[in-house]
């Protein structure tokens, strides 16, 4: 057996932008390629709940300059990727267009220097923006 959080954590840093356990039904897998090839990061729901309780064990730590620095309405929608909603569900939420909510994703990657949907939900916890719920 080995430490699947490390591993985890591992793929991550190397830029993995997608993790699913062997147990992944093929569908499933074949789906999730789909969701990585199209730009956006995918985690197995068991790595999520694990990466969140995580960072939940992490101190408070200050808010990094730049996230402090993001519009409200940006922070809005870190929050919300940091939540693990889709564009589309994003677009639902805030009553926005595709388009705008694609931009504003955007934004947050190059304000944030993040490479992909993930690291923008590790921005968001590292920085208190959000906390996982217990």
């Amino acid at each position: 057996m080995f430490d699947l959080d490390e591993h985890v954590f591992a793929a991550l840093r190397a830029g993995a932008t997608g993790f699913l356990l062997k147990d992944t039904r093929p569908a499933d897998l074949c789906a999730a390629v789909r969701v990585v090839a199209a730009g956006d990061a995918l985690l197995g729901p068991s790595i999520t709940r694990r990466l969140v309780a995580q960072f939940a064990r992490i101190p408070d730590a200050p808010p990094r300059a730049d996230v402090a620095a993001l519009a409200p309405r940006e922070r809005e929608v870190l929050t919300l990727v940091a939540s693990g909603l889709s564009n589309v569900e994003i677009t639902e939420r805030m009553q926005l267009s595709m388009a705008t909510v694609k931009t504003y994703v955007g934004r947050l990657l190059a304000k944030l220097d993040a490479r992909d949907r993930a690291q923008l939900v590790i921005v968001a916890y590292e920085s208190g923006l959000v906390r996982a719920r217990n």
